[in-house]
């Protein structure tokens, strides 16, 4: 049975209407989740360690008697390191080494403080300081994901942050040694086996065993997020994160296998995953769409994958690579491969994406993984006007402000006349005192 996929053609008539299709998709959570996650954070807030019992008893089946016994100790997180094979724990190093690297050049390139001093004396700069304690979420429902931790400690240690608090759901108390092992490399200071919106109304208002955090980061269901909305505010928080997104642009060079499980490897996280292939050659999209109907039996979460391409997918025919750039920016896609034989052309017409993959060998799963820029990536449009996490987002800035005698001369006389004119009398009074007096 073929897969349902959509194909479309830039120089049909319907092309917008149906392309309007493809594209929609609503963040409206649904009412009654929304309704349950106020109930559970205003618990936690009330009743702290008891509600996070409580409801991780309910929701995960994990019974404690106390929230300290859901707690990971370092050794802990040490020994699953060390009892996972070594072709794992080799691959988690050379991973985390590759994130690190990068995160480090992102810190070389922003994260420092700067000052400078005009000719009248007056300093003038940014100090930039890292968060005292992050958050991180790590799923651990449907699936267990070890490269989120290694994405989300990484920078926050790379930036300086003080203590980096990990929650991770444990259905029935089953661990996930790779996650644990991961948090080890990572450098994760406390662990809890507590998720949900418990767990995020726990790391935003604190318990009397989990500490208040200053930001939350890290994908999670419709709860998770949600409850990262609701706290928002109290706390910060990385991104709401929509269904995940590869948008393939082929020129047709590459071989169709590869284009086609480069769209499952999205299409394979969730039902309402999109995954899009733009290309100018017709011939090339009839050998992607057999090369999906031949691959997909042989994967095992091919449920999802067929849900997720006949629900959202779409083989859309362009009249030239440089139409298929332009959809592209409309789409601001997460994940961006550019699977073309010439892929420095058409990087320059690209200025929407979470990520972009340059060139056929670059698929879309290395960056998951161990490439090094980080996999926690705007979706749903948004990187129009967001970035990837990084070092930056476990960072905070303050100017710097010093103004000379001679600079308060020359900058008081500015701002009076500027608050004069807003009304502000005091603002005004309280420059133009520099202007008449000295320091004792």
């Amino acid at each position: 049975m073929s897969v349902r996929i959509r194909q479309l053609a830039t120089t049909s008539p319907d092309f917008e209407t149906e392309f309007q299709r493809v594209l929609h998709w609503t963040a409206q959570a649904d009412p009654a989740i929304e309704a349950r996650v106020t109930e559970i954070l205003a618990d936690v807030r009330a009743r702290g360690d008891a509600a996070v019992l409580d409801h991780t008893a309910r929701l995960d089946g994990l019974q404690a008697a106390s929230v300290a016994e859901l707690a990971l100790s370092p050794a802990q997180l040490q020994a699953a390191f060390e009892a996972i094979p070594a072709t794992q724990r080799e691959a988690l190093q050379a991973a985390a080494k590759r994130v690190r690297t990068y995160h480090e050049r992102q810190l070389e390139a922003c994260g420092r403080s700067w000052s400078y001093r005009d000719e009248d004396g007056t300093l003038l700069g940014q100090k930039v300081t890292p968060l005292d304690r992050v958050g991180i979420y790590v799923p651990g429902g449907k699936a267990a994901y070890p490269s989120s931790v290694l994405m989300n400690a990484i920078p926050a240690q790379v930036a300086g942050v003080g203590e980096i608090i990990m929650v991770v759901p444990t259905p029935r108390g089953e661990k996930n040694p790779l996650v644990l092992a991961a948090a080890h490399v990572a450098g994760v200071s406390r662990a809890f086996t507590i998720g949900g919106a418990q767990a995020v109304a726990a790391l935003a208002y604190g318990t009397a065993t989990i500490p208040k955090v200053d930001k939350i980061t890290g994908p999670g269901n419709a709860y998770v997020a949600s409850a990262k909305k609701h706290v928002f505010g109290t706390v910060g928080i990385d991104m709401i994160a929509g269904p995940s997104e590869i948008l393939v642009l082929a020129d047709g060079s590459t071989p169709a296998d590869w284009v086609a499980m480069d769209l499952f490897s999205q299409a394979e996280h969730d039902e309402l995953a999109q995954s899009i292939l733009l290309c100018p050659d017709a011939h090339y999209i009839a050998e992607v769409r057999a090369a999906i109907d031949r691959l997909l039996p042989g994967m095992p979460r091919r449920d999802i994958i067929r849900a997720s391409l006949e629900g959202r997918g779409a083989l859309i025919l362009t009249r030239s690579m440089e139409e298929a750039c332009e959809i592209s920016n409309r789409i601001a896609p997460e994940h961006l491969e550019v699977s073309s034989r010439e892929p420095g052309r058409w990087e320059p017409l690209l200025r929407h994406a979470g990520a972009i993959f340059l060139g056929a060998y670059t698929s879309e799963s290395l960056g998951d993984y161990c490439a090094g820029p980080n996999h926690v990536l705007p979706t749903s449009g948004t990187a129009r006007f967001s970035s990837p996490l990084g070092v930056y987002d476990f960072q905070k800035r303050s100017s710097l402000i010093e103004v000379s005698e001679s600079g308060a001369r020359v900058l008081g006389a500015i701002a009076a006349e500027l608050a004069y004119g807003e009304g502000l009398q005091a603002h005004a009074q309280a420059a133009e005192f520099r202007l008449k007096g000295q320091v004792r």
